[in-house]
């Protein structure tokens, strides 16, 4: 059932009034890879009336106004996408398409969506009761942070919205426990996953330096960031602070992650696989069509590579499925209309991260001083492709299920390190889960540049590259391997670049055409790297491209189209 988006819906419930309404940037997809969607369900199961205005009109109450008033709360989120990257490229134009809006036209998410709808709110309920602001663009704004498109450091986005809560990571324990505080009058400041205003600081917690010290000093930015970083674990995290202007952020420890039993029960709610009517009959909403037929794995991603928002918003601890509940939804979707037999995806932020986690961080939480997977795999982690393999394998063979795909990326360094079951997992992968091409993310060719992405060496590409051509050889199928690539990367510079075109070409055989120009995004460590132009509060300087013609030089250079850059250069100079 979806949740009620007009007010005949709430009537056919029986409903007076509800008692959330959630508001997104996106269209109404009711989906688990869905945030809102799962918020929502959540909610409803545990006893609350919920309702959603997605894509609201910021300039006028038709939509704001369609569902009333909530009893308790507003829940408001820019969407699956922070809206200014949904918004905006890279060279700051804006962007014509919207995956998540019907019609595929970029005309219905405001710039800062969460600001835009909280104001919208507060426009025609005056006094209303809290507005919950959450969601990736929330989540990642919470503290300070570098915004690139306005080149400045910007505060907590819990003040710019002037809203009353922001919960932050993926939030299902802690908007229930919040409704329940709420529909109670008990005290909410102790919730888990919350942040929130005072004018006084919890004893015990961690000051971070203070909006106005870091928006005039690099070094007390790069402090703020790695104080910041450093407390996301839920098993090992301190609740934190931050002084803007005269009054505290107060960031509480995080939420404990969802046990295996609760992870499979929020995965197995009533989803319907589908876009409301209200906004289907507006136009096709593509990003139905890469999620509807496919199913999310786990949660959490190890991999932290500096540039990727993952580790902060999901963690760093991967949390998996039971292979029982994965089948049962399996099962749901291939009853559904329009499926032809084929699953999409079986996967994760990282797909072959299913079904093992490092003993030592599930007791004691993620270590500070060692990445898990970099610069190599840590001994304690001890990969295993065993789990998934058999997931696949058990999925392939359900009634009515022709084919399952992997169209995730996969990590290939904990490939290699697994010396048990790989081989296996890639005969099996190469032969019966690759819908013709799979893809990876080598990100970059040069050891300096990778260093400051946390990426392995290009070596282990080229290896796993033979790896994978060999086998699909021998199971004589055609098909190939999708390759990532980032310029304009702290660190890179145009050398860099016309060194990485040389070695794809040699190596992979290829004319780069995946190719992205490095966006900043809110509170990753690849921008406090952009931001401060160096690798830490006392580190060497790094080069970087701040110039828009000249990151799209090299967009142009790993391409082979430097003749036309000096075509366009010479029409400029004219």
């Amino acid at each position: 059932m979806y949740l009620p988006a007009t007010k005949h819906e709430m009537k056919q419930l029986g409903w007076d009034r509800c008692d959330v309404i959630l508001v997104t940037g996106d269209s109404y997809i009711d989906s688990p890879y869905i945030g809102v969607a799962v918020i929502g369900k959540v909610l409803t199961d545990a006893g609350y009336k919920v309702g959603v205005i997605a894509q609201p009109d910021i300039g006028n109450d038709k939509d704001i106004q369609r569902l009333g008033e909530p009893a308790l709360f507003w829940g408001v989120s820019g969407g699956s996408v922070d809206s200014m990257v949904a918004n905006y490229t890279a060279l700051k134009k804006k962007r014509r398409s919207d995956d998540y809006t019907p019609g595929g036209e970029n005309i219905r998410r405001p710039d800062r969506a969460v600001i835009a709808y909280s104001n919208l709110i507060r426009r025609y309920f005056k006094e209303t009761v809290p507005i919950v602001i959450g969601g990736i663009e929330a989540s990642l704004r919470r503290i300070a942070h570098y915004d690139y498109w306005s080149n400045k450091v910007r505060g907590s986005v819990l003040f710019d919205a002037k809203a009353d809560y922001l919960l932050y990571g993926m939030a299902e324990r802690s908007i229930v426990e919040l409704a329940k505080a709420l529909a109670g009058g008990k005290d909410t400041d102790g919730i888990k996953g919350l942040c929130y205003k005072s004018t006084q600081m919890p004893e015990g917690y961690l000051k971070l330096p203070e909006l106005a010290e870091v928006k005039k000093d690099k070094q007390q930015f790069w402090k703020m960031f790695q104080l910041f970083y450093d407390q996301n674990d839920p098993i090992t995290a301190k609740g934190l602070v931050q002084l803007h202007d005269t009054r505290y952020l107060i960031q509480n420890p995080p939420q404990p992650y969802l046990s295996q039993k609760e992870l499979d029960h929020v995965s197995n709610l009533t989803y319907e696989y589908d876009v409301h009517p209200l906004d289907a009959k507006q136009g096709k909403v593509r990003a139905l069509e890469t999620i509807r037929f496919s199913i999310k794995t786990h949660q959490g991603c190890y991999g932290e590579c500096n540039f990727c928002s993952i580790a902060l918003h999901e963690g760093r601890t991967v949390r998996w499925r039971s292979e029982d509940s994965i089948l049962r939804e399996a099962k749901r979707i291939i009853s559904l209309p329009g499926f032809k037999g084929y699953l999409l995806d079986a996967g994760g932020p990282t797909a072959n991260m299913y079904g093992f986690e490092c003993s030592k961080k599930l007791k004691s939480g993620a270590c500070k001083d060692q990445s898990c997977i970099y610069p190599e795999v840590c001994k304690s982690l001890k990969p295993t492709h065993e789990p998934y393999r058999r997931l696949l394998a058990k999925l392939a063979k359900l009634p009515g299920m022709k084919k399952v795909f992997v169209s995730s990326g996969i990590r290939y360094d904990l490939l290699f390190d697994d010396k048990k079951g790989a081989s296996a997992f890639m005969e099996q992968l190469t032969a019966e889960h690759v819908s013709g091409q799979l893809k990876i993310a080598p990100e970059h060719t040069d050891d300096r540049v990778l260093k400051n992405m946390r990426k392995p060496s290009f070596d282990l590409t080229i290896k796993f590259k033979a790896w994978f051509d060999h086998l699909s050889r021998k199971v004589n199928k055609k098909q190939f391997l999708t390759y990532y690539f980032i310029t304009g990367y702290p660190g890179c510079t145009e050398n860099n670049t016309r060194a990485m075109r040389k070695v794809v070409s040699n190596e992979l055989k290829l004319i780069p055409e995946q190719v992205q120009i490095f966006t900043p995004t809110p509170s990753t460590l690849a921008t406090a790297m952009y931001y401060t132009e160096s690798d830490g509060p006392n580190g060497d300087p790094i080069y970087v491209e701040k110039d828009v013609g000249k990151k799209r030089r090299q967009v142009d250079i790993f391409q082979g189209n430097e003749q036309r850059e000096r075509v366009d250069q010479r029409k400029r100079g004219r």
